[in-house]
């Protein structure tokens, strides 16, 4: 079996409605798709073949499957979750990558997967961290907002008045709401409402997870650990429908200026 064909087979389990790879391997692709796949392996040494399409797949994402900047971005952080923190010193797969933090479900043992996405809902920049990473730090690094102009929206969380004038003088205007103790400022309207459409990149984070199975426990090394999520952002990128912000049904006739 070519490496081409273990990378079509990850992303088409992403794209599939089952829940483990074993299943969806020995049941779909052994019986249903030989045709497609003539030399099939057994799943075990499949696992270990796996493990060497991580660059492969990499690749392939980096160039081929991310989507381009429109000039209206969301970034959100979701947590990767490993284990439970109860169960975190008996946790050996993960040791040494991941770490401890919080998210709205309470203390983990976690990564944090930080994504940007445009209006169309289309994933254009990506970093994993451990989950004791502040929200605010892949913005910070060049490599990871180069791609990026126009309009940044995100939640409270990227709040920072030096983060701020960092992006600006790269042609990035970061738009955050205000926490209850900061002075009211103005804002555009057509602001405003984009920011309520921030959510759009929770549905994302949403699809990510119970429709492409980013976050499981069943990891057994941190390699099949990235293939697992590589192929799963490939995978959504090149899903025909993906939540959008709707910017265009806007009544601007009803827009003060």
């Amino acid at each position: 079996m070519s490496d081409s064909e273990i990378m079509t087979i990850l992303i088409m389990y992403h794209q599939s409605h089952y829940i483990d790879l074993k299943t969806f391997y020995l049941h779909e692709i052994c019986e249903h798709h030989r045709s497609e796949f003539p030399h099939t392996l057994s799943y075990n040494r499949f696992v270990e073949r796996q493990q060497k399409v991580n660059m492969l797949l990499l690749i392939f994402l980096q160039t081929c499957a991310l989507g381009k900047c429109t000039g209206i971005s969301i970034i959100d952080s979701t947590p990767l979750r490993s284990c439970h923190i109860k169960r975190m010193y008996k946790h050996k797969t993960m040791k040494g990558w991941a770490a401890k933090g919080k998210c709205t479900m309470g203390w983990f043992y976690e990564f944090k997967l930080h994504l940007i996405i445009n209006d169309k809902g289309e994933i254009i920049q990506w970093m994993l961290t451990p989950g004791n990473t502040d929200d605010r730090y892949p913005l910070k690094d060049k490599h990871f907002t180069e791609k990026l102009f126009g309009k940044l929206y995100a939640d409270k969380g990227y709040i920072s008045q030096s983060l701020f004038e960092e992006l600006f003088i790269d042609d990035i205007h970061l738009i955050t709401k205000l926490r209850r103790n900061m002075k009211n400022s103005m804002m555009l309207l057509q602001d405003r409402i984009r920011l309520r459409k921030r959510a759009t990149i929770e549905t994302v984070n949403d699809e990510l997870k119970n429709v492409c199975h980013i976050e499981h426990t069943r990891h057994r090394s941190i390699d099949n650990f990235v293939a697992n999520l590589i192929a799963a952002i490939i995978a959504y990128n090149l899903m025909p429908k993906k939540p959008t912000m709707n910017i265009e049904i806007i009544d601007k006739s009803r827009l003060i200026a």
